[in-house]
């Protein structure tokens, strides 16, 4: 069987606003802060010494993502493959790898131009995991740092991403095709490397960035509810409100990053058991439930909330005429 990405090890991101990012990721979404330095800050998920990597730049998108192949055999593997394909792939040499606390890696970019690091070794922090926000720790075990749903250029980017991808290993799990407004599609392709549902899902959209959102995964429902309510009340704009999405089963809520990247925040992920009886299926519908705008949702909202104060109004006011007769 040919060498392939065991996971999504740590995830990269480029941003103007380090500070705003500490606040988002450490006191509402309960990540361990590990390195915290002009330029740079780091999250941890797990005992690694990172998973989520901010950077400082301009672009507010995807700067890179770590891929671990699972082994310096496998590396070599995957990165021959590669290069066997026509792709450049190049060594990153010991200062890269002591950057991003791993052994050994290589570096090379998707059709979509993003950057991809192939890596094997991701340290272990000096110090145990501990998380003083989220009460009940992550879901890393299964699937490494979650996922990252990626936008393609229309016209032949996603089939283009399936392909580079499918040298590394990643296999199709189902699709997507919902009309999320009149005439606008949400067409997308969903892949896994390991049993997490998907690590991978591609879409083609014109955007002005590449990476729509990534996925942080709990290991108790109830640290997503407690993390929707400290969302909310520092009044973090929503992407989409709590729901379930059909293909993967994930309970989550999606939040916008102070990059505008958006974190998707869930529990309960689907695991792939065995690839040699999974049927690929097509949904036609983006969540099974929820997942509303919140726009469109506040707005209903505050007229169910008058209308029940006017029943409730009249309810009282029927009491009181049977009450005095």
């Amino acid at each position: 069987m040919p060498a392939t990405v065991k996971e999504l090890s740590y995830v990269g991101i480029e941003a103007d606003d380090l500070d705003a990012w500490s606040g988002f990721a450490g006191r509402l979404l309960g990540l361990m802060p590990a390195r915290h330095e002009d330029d740079i800050r780091t999250f941890r998920l797990d005992d690694r010494v990172h998973r989520t990597i901010v950077v400082r730049g301009p672009r507010n998108d995807l700067a890179f993502a770590g891929f671990d192949c699972g082994s310096d055999a496998d590396l070599d593997e995957v990165v021959a493959l590669l290069r066997a394909e026509g792709n450049e792939v190049v060594e990153g040499g010991a200062e890269l790898a002591s950057e991003r606390g791993v052994g050994r890696i290589y570096v090379t970019t998707d059709p979509e131009g993003n950057r991809v690091e192939l890596i094997n070794g991701l340290k272990e922090a000096d110090t145990p995991y501990a998380g003083d926000v989220n009460k009940y720790g992550f879901q890393t075990r299964q699937g490494g740092a979650g996922h990252m749903f990626l936008l393609c250029t229309p016209g032949g980017g996603r089939e283009r991403m399936l392909e580079f991808y499918g040298h590394l290993g990643f296999r199709l799990s189902d699709y997507i095709k919902d009309e999320v407004a009149p005439g606008v599609f949400v067409d997308a392709a969903f892949t896994h490397c390991n049993g997490r549902h998907h690590t991978l899902a591609f879409a083609e959209m014109p955007a002005p960035f590449k990476l729509h959102h990534f996925l942080i995964e709990n290991n108790d429902m109830s640290d997503v509810g407690w993390a929707y309510d400290r969302i909310v009340e520092a009044r973090v704009p929503l992407l989409h409100t709590l729901g379930m999405h059909p293909n993967d089963k994930m309970f989550s809520f999606y939040a916008h990053s102070p990059s505008g990247i958006a974190v998707e925040y869930g529990w309960g992920g689907l695991i792939i058991e065995d690839d040699s009886t999974w049927e690929v299926a097509e949904y036609d519908t983006i969540s099974a439930w929820g997942h509303k705008n919140p726009m469109e949702l506040g707005t209903s909202l505050i007229e169910l909330a008058k209308r029940g104060q006017e029943l409730q109004e009249a309810a009282m006011k029927a009491a009181a005429g049977r009450a005095a007769e």
